[in-house]
């Protein structure tokens, strides 16, 4: 995928992911995320962000559904204790199944992260195939705790 395509793509967001949303309420509650196809997910947060609705992470978010921290002000994130975050790299199936990394769209995503969840990042190795979890003191000392 091309750094345009990829652009594009994180524009978008989806509605793969367990969330609690309803159009009258507030806030987003993401309870259980294993993570997917990035363009439903981008099409979801921009979505979210467009509302300004508050997102709670109560829960996994795990892989695209990472892509919250790119597409939602920081300002309208919070966590809970059963908040965790998991990177990887970013990948891709071919034509037979078989999966491929995707260095140039991993440094891009990296890039739309902010700088604190960044630095955590690179400070663990960068994105890898290695799932990193973010939780706990450190997720905490990024995002307030819901209230």
């Amino acid at each position: 995928m091309n750094r345009t395509a990829l652009l594009k793509a994180i524009r978008l967001a989806a509605m793969t992911c367990a969330l609690a949303v309803a159009p009258a309420q507030a806030e987003v509650r993401i309870l259980q995320s294993p993570g997917g196809q990035v363009g439903p997910f981008l099409d979801l947060f921009e979505q979210v962000r467009n509302s300004g609705e508050r997102v709670v992470i109560d829960g996994p978010c795990l892989s695209a559904c990472t892509l919250v921290l790119s597409m939602v002000p920081s300002n309208r994130i919070c966590v809970t204790r059963r908040a965790v975050f998991g990177f990887h790299a970013a990948r891709s199936i071919d034509r037979r199944g078989r999966t491929y990394a995707e260095p140039e769209a991993s440094e891009i995503v990296l890039q739309t992260y902010p700088s604190g969840v960044r630095n955590w990042i690179r400070s663990r190795g960068g994105l890898t195939s290695r799932l990193l979890l973010l939780r706990g003191r450190e997720l905490a000392a990024l995002y307030p705790t819901c209230r």
